[in-house]
């Protein structure tokens, strides 16, 4: 398995916005070949830094995913959000190969 997290911080007032935006997002990674699960994760005592995380069957599941035109159509869209401070967030990311269960 191979996960992906993207840490971002967002002024903490716009947090749940950005929740939102989540919890009604495209779902199409969702239907990406070797995807398993999403999650959006929020730091406990920092409201603004999030996190989603990505887990793929494989570091080629995800690859096709990330070169794939669903893939850079969301992006897309998102440079397009309406509060550009959001829009300008760029995320820190990590990639893992799971190696213990």
């Amino acid at each position: 398995m191979y996960t992906v997290f993207s840490t971002f911080d967002v002024p903490n007032e716009k947090a749940d916005e950005v929740i939102n935006i989540y919890k009604n997002r495209s779902r199409s990674v969702d239907h990406a070949e070797g995807f398993v699960d999403f999650l959006l994760l929020q730091n406990d005592k920092r409201a603004g830094e999030l996190t989603v995380q990505l887990i793929f069957t494989s570091k080629d599941a995800y690859l096709k995913w990330v070169r794939s035109e669903e893939f850079k159509k969301i992006h897309d869209l998102e440079k397009k959000y309406p509060d550009q401070e959001l829009a300008a967030v760029i995320p820190t990311v990590k990639q893992y190969k799971v190696v213990a269960k």
